[in-house]
């Protein structure tokens, strides 16, 4: 693959970018305190704005690996502060396989945000960083988010039975996937 590293993605609503120090407040309040969020995920909700910030200081920090992908989601209508994040969870230079994960704060959920994001991430990992194949998983009992996955042309591969952990236990995994062939032909049909 060829790493670019977390550069500046814009789409018509949206602008993804990397963390800086002043996240921290509103990343804290808009999604990293929200048990809600955090439910389906393998973290627990930050207890305060302080803990928010030493994660951020870890990602900023890793900014500087070429192949380390962790945006902040921000609404270009409203103050540059993110909403929620989305990332390369793990890399695999073997197959050329970048998986995907993600997460939004309550009041942006259901408006086509995440779609629009991870739309926007697709081509760049198949088109820029020449990424063999991208991949998602989520808790079936959090369906919304296989409707992004599907939505943004990642097909279902099946359910891995307690295959994951999750704020909620032991949980299977739905897995989606995309080729970068499928993509370049769905590319062209279109």
């Amino acid at each position: 693959m060829e790493h670019r590293g977390t550069i500046t993605i814009e789409t018509k609503r949206l602008r993804l970018r990397k963390f800086r120090p002043d996240d921290a407040l509103p990343a804290f309040q808009n999604w990293e305190s929200d048990e809600r969020v955090t439910a389906f995920l393998r973290w627990s909700p930050c207890k305060t704005p302080e803990e928010t910030s030493r994660i951020l200081d870890d990602w900023i920090a890793s900014y500087c690996k070429p192949d380390f992908y962790q945006w902040a989601i921000v609404c270009k209508d409203g103050p540059d502060e993110p909403v929620g994040s989305i990332s390369a969870v793990r890399i695999d230079e073997r197959i050329g396989m970048v998986e995907i994960g993600y997460c939004i704060g309550v009041n942006w959920w259901n408006q086509g945000i995440m779609t629009e994001v991870l739309g926007a991430v697709i081509p760049f990992f198949f088109e820029q960083v020449k990424a063999n194949r991208i991949c998602a998983q989520h808790d079936p009992n959090n369906p919304g988010s296989g409707k992004v996955m599907a939505k943004c042309g990642l097909r279902y591969e099946g359910t891995l039975r307690q295959a994951d952990y999750n704020n909620r236990g032991i949980v299977d995994a739905a897995v989606y996937g995309i080729l970068a062939e499928e993509y370049r032909l769905e590319k062209t049909s279109r």
